[in-house]
């Protein structure tokens, strides 16, 4: 009995004094409120944002719906923060406890704070598409990320100096390794540069057709930091670093307000002169009459007969096309051909081909010797 009662005081000792000095009842009813508040998070972030939801569908702007949809999960964080707080706030710690447990508690403010930030640049995104029309959307989206990895390098941080580590001696040996990188990283960094002037140039956005004199053509699928991929037209990408477009010439075929049809039409010798001005007045007339054709100063259409070739009389016949989609123009092109052909038909004329004619001489009478040798 007297063993027990040893045991129970010893119990009472250690129930009280509990861990660190700290009451164990203290400790259980700290972790329960955590608890509490930790499975209660989501309710909470639910109960929360339905409220909020309420709000804004009063509204017809796009940026507040934004908010709603990217704050989920900071506001499940929150309950864990103010959970945390109450439950430290409850217990007696000692003096060296308690500034490791505000530690703590400043530590999940500033991570809720700046996850908070981090995704708030998601809406914040909606005011900056609005500078599309005079920078890239690239740009756009570079400008995005930048912002990102920089609430994210400051939230990181503000961690480290409230736990008394300075991050500026880091800095600065983080500069001189960056120094040395550097001296390694030229092409890096040359490739950097020229993307960000692509970018600010405008020279070509995601969706154009580019061609990159002496490397590739194809649809620019994305522009990165180092290397811009393009998907040539047999659907084979190709990766071009960044300083090519610097030093190579770029054509950028998506940029081209018409597109040109040009041909050399031949027409047989026997076509007379009158039937070749019926021919080249109906075209002309036709380009004239048709909406598909672009009619102003800087894409005039000719119908001409042009050239004498070896088998044919050559017609010129020269427009441009009002769109610049390719599947149009081709559309376009054949449609053109087609009432072409029903003019050279309908005026009984014909498409010359490569051909030769011989010409045959009977030979003179009062030379028989020549025809008949043996006589």
């Amino acid at each position: 009995m007297k063993a027990f009662n040893q045991f129970l005081d010893l119990f009472r000792e250690i129930w009280v004094q509990g861990i660190f000095g700290i009451n164990v009842s203290e400790i259980i009813v700290g972790l329960i409120i955590f608890l509490f508040f930790y499975v209660l998070r989501r309710l909470f972030a639910r109960f929360l944002i339905s409220r909020l939801n309420k709000i804004v569908l009063r509204s017809n702007n796009q940026i507040d719906d934004a908010i709603i949809e990217v704050i989920e999960g900071p506001l499940k964080f929150l309950p864990v923060v103010i959970g945390f707080f109450i439950a430290s706030s409850y217990v007696n710690f000692s003096s060296n406890v308690q500034d490791f447990i505000d530690l703590i508690n400043r530590s999940l403010i500033t991570i809720f704070i700046f996850w908070l930030l981090h995704q708030l640049v998601i809406p914040f995104s909606f005011l900056i598409k609005k500078f599309e029309s005079k920078i890239s959307k690239p740009l756009v989206d570079w400008t995005l990320r930048g912002l990102k990895i920089l609430i994210f390098i400051l939230g990181i941080v503000a961690i480290l100096e409230l736990w008394g580590i300075k991050v500026g001696p880091v800095i600065a040996g983080l500069g001189l390794f960056g120094v040395a990188v550097a001296l390694g990283a030229q092409d890096l960094f040359k490739n950097l540069i020229s993307g960000i002037m692509i970018l600010m140039e405008r020279r070509f956005t995601i969706g154009d057709v580019i061609l990159v004199s002496g490397e590739v053509e194809g649809v620019v699928e994305q522009i990165g930091f180092r290397s811009t991929l393009i998907r040539r037209f047999d659907s084979t990408p190709v990766m071009v670093p960044n300083y090519k477009f610097a030093e190579q010439s770029v054509t950028n075929h998506t940029r081209r307000h018409h597109r040109r049809i040009r041909w050399l039409i031949g027409l047989e010798y026997r076509t007379t002169i009158d039937q070749l001005i019926n021919i080249r007045d109906e075209i002309n007339e036709l380009i004239e009459n048709e909406k598909d054709f672009a009619k102003n100063v800087n894409t005039s259409h000719f119908v001409r007969i042009d050239s004498f070739s070896e088998s044919s009389i050559d017609m010129l016949v020269q427009a441009f096309t009002e769109t610049n989609d390719w599947g149009e123009y081709l559309k376009i092109k054949e449609n053109l051909a087609v009432k072409i052909i029903e003019i050279i038909e309908r005026n009984n004329a014909g498409f010359a081909f490569p051909s030769q004619s011989i010409y045959m001489e009977s030979m003179p009478s009062d030379k028989p010797e020549i025809l008949n040798p043996k006589k």
